[in-house]
């Protein structure tokens, strides 16, 4: 069983607003989000779908994703970092599920989790460990959720995901292979050989590719023009990131833009 292997890493509450931040991450760690209010969605890097209230959304270790919330209606969730656990799903490594039965007995675990770590009183890890298993239990009942314990051997190395989780908050800025090795305090030459080994792209084309990545909701969602986007998302000129773009994509970003928006309407 899962839960008996699931380990509790952090809880939180959270409503969008203003200061809320959309950028692509990832986390060494499952994620299992309940909307509680609100309506929005979820970014994925080669997809976005719809939440409303009474959905759970679980996205497994290492999967790019953002939320995102409905213009007047704040989406409101809370979120679960969960270790050694992963949902069965297809590439994505995401599920989104609804529930039709149990929801209030899972809230009352998540709200109590919450006023324990609020309350910080001696103990409160081990109840917060014990109402994780609860709700796991829960969602083990849901028809459409194949829960598993994550597999040793899909875990990255420690060194190669401490550097792809510094590139996901950075990529923005000027990296160099010299500045990340020191990071992972490893020889550059070996962190290209062990990151290549791991990921199938060395960690300046991954850096690239998550600028594209950005590039691509920069291109439907805003009015930014092309030297714009290449300014913000680091790019050294307007024909390097239109270069990088049409490599990765196919396409050009205004061929992008316009098939995208068109698609939209």
């Amino acid at each position: 069983m899962p839960q008996n292997q699931a380990k509790i890493l952090s809880i939180s509450w959270a409503q969008y607003s203003q200061e809320w931040n959309s950028s692509l991450h990832t986390h060494n760690h499952a994620e299992l989000f309940f909307v509680v209010g609100g309506q929005g969605s979820f970014q994925l890097q080669n997809r976005q779908f719809s939440v409303g209230s009474r959905d759970l959304v679980i996205i497994n270790s290492g999967v790019l994703h953002t939320e995102l919330s409905q213009s007047g209606s704040p989406m409101e969730y809370i979120v679960l970092g969960v270790d050694s656990l992963e949902v069965l799903a297809d590439t994505s490594g995401c599920v989104q599920s609804h529930f039709y039965t149990g929801w209030d007995e899972v809230v009352r675990c998540l709200r109590l989790m919450l006023q324990e770590v609020r309350n910080g009183q001696p103990g409160h890890q081990f109840i917060c460990q014990h109402l994780l298993e609860v709700i796991l239990l829960w969602l083990l009942r849901q028809d459409n959720l194949t829960l598993t314990a994550a597999a040793a051997d899909r875990r990255s190395s420690r060194e190669c995901d401490l550097v792809r989780r510094y590139i996901d908050d950075h990529f923005k800025e000027n990296l160099t292979l010299d500045q990340l090795a020191a990071l992972a305090h490893i020889n550059k030459y070996h962190l290209v050989h062990t990151f290549r080994k791991e990921y199938n792209t060395s960690p300046i084309s991954y850096q690239i590719s998550r600028r594209i990545q950005e590039s691509r909701m920069l291109l439907v969602s805003t009015d930014f023009n092309l030297s714009q986007i290449a300014q913000i998302l680091g790019f050294s000129s307007l024909s390097y990131f239109s270069q990088s773009f049409r490599r990765l994509e196919g396409i050009s970003p205004m061929e992008y833009r316009k098939r995208n928006r068109s698609a939209a309407r």
